[in-house]
């Protein structure tokens, strides 16, 4: 199935995976968050039960891939600082 969402980062916490669901949109890539129900109803910030999972639509997944490996390699930052 094209249009399916799957997996392509999975983070820990609500605010990390806004971050990183607002970066994917800003490089054109539609992103959603899963998993946060179980750490929101509990209050949860830490451990397992706090992951969230970033999904893309698989048409979009290497794109994503790459997008989120110069991201955590420090590639992005700054990159509006020159132009």
């Amino acid at each position: 199935m094209e249009d399916a969402f799957v997996v392509a980062d999975t983070v820990s916490g609500r605010i990390e995976g806004e971050i990183v669901r607002s970066m994917l949109k800003a490089h054109g890539i539609q992103a959603l968050l899963s998993g946060e129900g179980a750490a929101a109803a509990i209050g949860l910030n830490v451990g397992r039960l706090a992951r969230v999972d970033v999904l893309v639509p698989r048409k979009q997944l290497e794109q994503a891939a790459t997008i989120l490996a110069d991201y955590y390699a420090g590639r992005l930052a700054g990159e509006d600082e020159n132009g």
